[in-house]
Protein backbone atom coordinates (compact mmCIF):
# COMPACT_ATOMS: atom_id res chain seq x y z
CA UNK A 1 0.00 0.00 0.00
CA UNK A 2 2.84 2.43 0.76
CA UNK A 3 4.43 1.75 -2.63
CA UNK A 4 1.13 2.51 -4.39
CA UNK A 5 0.81 5.84 -2.59
CA UNK A 6 4.42 6.71 -3.38
CA UNK A 7 4.02 5.86 -7.08
CA UNK A 8 0.74 7.80 -7.28
CA UNK A 9 2.34 10.83 -5.62
CA UNK A 10 5.33 10.71 -7.97
CA UNK A 11 3.07 10.38 -11.02
CA UNK A 12 0.88 13.28 -9.88
CA UNK A 13 3.94 15.44 -9.22
CA UNK A 14 5.43 14.65 -12.63
CA UNK A 15 2.13 15.44 -14.34
CA UNK A 16 1.86 18.76 -12.48
CA UNK A 17 5.42 19.71 -13.37
CA UNK A 18 4.86 18.85 -17.04
CA UNK A 19 1.70 20.97 -17.09
CA UNK A 20 3.49 23.92 -15.50
CA UNK A 21 6.31 23.80 -18.03
CA UNK A 22 3.89 23.49 -20.95
CA UNK A 23 1.78 26.42 -19.75
CA UNK A 24 4.68 28.70 -18.84
CA UNK A 25 5.01 31.77 -21.09
CA UNK A 26 7.77 31.65 -23.70
CA UNK A 27 9.39 34.81 -22.36
CA UNK A 28 9.15 36.18 -18.88
CA UNK A 29 10.58 39.13 -17.00
CA UNK A 30 12.95 36.79 -15.19
CA UNK A 31 14.39 35.37 -18.40
CA UNK A 32 14.60 38.85 -19.96
CA UNK A 33 16.48 40.08 -16.90
CA UNK A 34 18.84 37.09 -16.92
CA UNK A 35 19.45 37.52 -20.65
CA UNK A 36 20.20 41.24 -20.24
CA UNK A 37 22.82 40.44 -17.62
CA UNK A 38 24.53 37.86 -19.89
CA UNK A 39 24.86 40.15 -22.90
CA UNK A 40 28.01 40.57 -24.91
CA UNK A 41 29.53 44.01 -24.42
CA UNK A 42 32.79 45.93 -24.31
CA UNK A 43 34.75 46.11 -21.11
CA UNK A 44 37.26 48.92 -20.86
CA UNK A 45 39.84 49.72 -18.19
CA UNK A 46 40.38 52.75 -15.99
CA UNK A 47 43.92 53.66 -16.95
CA UNK A 48 46.04 55.89 -14.71
CA UNK A 49 44.13 57.14 -11.67
CA UNK A 50 45.74 59.49 -9.11
CA UNK A 51 46.69 57.93 -5.76
CA UNK A 52 44.06 58.49 -3.07
CA UNK A 53 41.14 58.74 -5.53
CA UNK A 54 37.82 57.39 -4.35
CA UNK A 55 35.17 55.40 -6.17
CA UNK A 56 31.51 56.41 -6.31
CA UNK A 57 30.73 54.32 -3.24
CA UNK A 58 33.49 56.06 -1.24
CA UNK A 59 36.16 53.33 -1.30
CA UNK A 60 39.80 54.21 -1.92
CA UNK A 61 40.45 53.21 -5.53
CA UNK A 62 42.85 50.27 -6.00
CA UNK A 63 43.72 49.61 -9.64
CA UNK A 64 44.91 46.07 -8.85
CA UNK A 65 41.68 44.71 -7.31
CA UNK A 66 38.90 42.81 -9.11
CA UNK A 67 36.45 45.71 -9.07
CA UNK A 68 34.61 47.62 -11.77
CA UNK A 69 32.39 50.55 -12.62
CA UNK A 70 29.01 49.86 -14.19
CA UNK A 71 27.87 52.02 -17.09
CA UNK A 72 25.43 54.81 -16.31
CA UNK A 73 23.73 53.98 -19.63
CA UNK A 74 22.50 50.59 -18.32
CA UNK A 75 18.73 50.46 -18.12
CA UNK A 76 18.97 48.87 -14.68
CA UNK A 77 21.98 50.02 -12.69
CA UNK A 78 23.91 47.32 -10.89
CA UNK A 79 23.96 48.19 -7.19
CA UNK A 80 27.26 48.64 -5.36
CA UNK A 81 28.48 45.30 -4.07
CA UNK A 82 27.01 43.31 -6.96
CA UNK A 83 29.30 40.51 -8.09
CA UNK A 84 29.57 39.88 -11.82
CA UNK A 85 31.31 37.00 -13.60
CA UNK A 86 33.11 38.54 -16.58
CA UNK A 87 34.37 36.26 -19.37
CA UNK A 88 36.63 37.39 -22.20
CA UNK A 89 34.93 36.04 -25.34
CA UNK A 90 38.23 35.82 -27.26
CA UNK A 91 40.13 33.59 -24.83
CA UNK A 92 37.60 32.21 -22.34
CA UNK A 93 39.38 33.72 -19.30
CA UNK A 94 36.94 34.57 -16.55
CA UNK A 95 36.89 36.27 -13.16
CA UNK A 96 34.43 37.74 -10.70
CA UNK A 97 34.44 41.50 -10.11
CA UNK A 98 32.60 43.57 -7.52
CA UNK A 99 30.81 46.75 -8.60
CA UNK A 100 32.05 49.71 -6.54
CA UNK A 101 31.89 52.60 -9.02
CA UNK A 102 29.79 54.26 -11.73
CA UNK A 103 31.08 55.08 -15.19
CA UNK A 104 30.10 57.73 -17.69
CA UNK A 105 30.81 55.72 -20.84
CA UNK A 106 28.26 55.55 -23.66
CA UNK A 107 26.96 52.86 -26.00
CA UNK A 108 28.65 52.39 -29.35
CA UNK A 109 27.12 50.98 -32.52
CA UNK A 110 29.49 47.99 -32.47
CA UNK A 111 28.94 46.81 -28.89
CA UNK A 112 27.60 48.54 -25.80
CA UNK A 113 30.20 49.44 -23.19
CA UNK A 114 29.09 47.82 -19.95
CA UNK A 115 31.98 47.70 -17.49
CA UNK A 116 35.07 49.71 -16.72
CA UNK A 117 37.47 47.27 -15.07
CA UNK A 118 40.49 48.05 -12.95
CA UNK A 119 43.72 47.68 -14.91
CA UNK A 120 44.56 44.55 -12.87
CA UNK A 121 41.26 42.81 -13.65
CA UNK A 122 41.48 43.87 -17.31
CA UNK A 123 45.00 42.44 -17.60
CA UNK A 124 43.99 39.17 -15.85
CA UNK A 125 41.28 38.72 -18.47
CA UNK A 126 43.91 39.06 -21.20
CA UNK A 127 43.28 42.68 -22.15
CA UNK A 128 46.06 44.95 -23.37
CA UNK A 129 46.52 48.24 -21.53
CA UNK A 130 47.56 49.87 -24.79
CA UNK A 131 45.05 52.71 -25.34
CA UNK A 132 44.55 51.68 -28.97
CA UNK A 133 43.36 48.25 -27.80
CA UNK A 134 41.68 49.47 -24.63
CA UNK A 135 38.63 47.24 -24.72
CA UNK A 136 37.75 43.56 -24.82
CA UNK A 137 34.48 41.89 -25.76
CA UNK A 138 33.08 40.14 -22.70
CA UNK A 139 30.10 38.16 -21.58
CA UNK A 140 28.80 39.05 -18.14
CA UNK A 141 26.63 37.21 -15.65
CA UNK A 142 25.31 38.85 -12.51
CA UNK A 143 25.89 36.52 -9.57
CA UNK A 144 24.41 38.54 -6.70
Amino acid sequence: MTKRILHASLAAGAAALTAMVALAPASSAASDSAQAHRQTCWATHYGPIPAGSTTSNGEIFDNSKNTAATSLTRKHQLPFGTRVRVTNVANGKSLVVRINDRGTFKHTKQEPKCLDLTDGAFRRLGGSLNPDAGHIVVRQKVLH
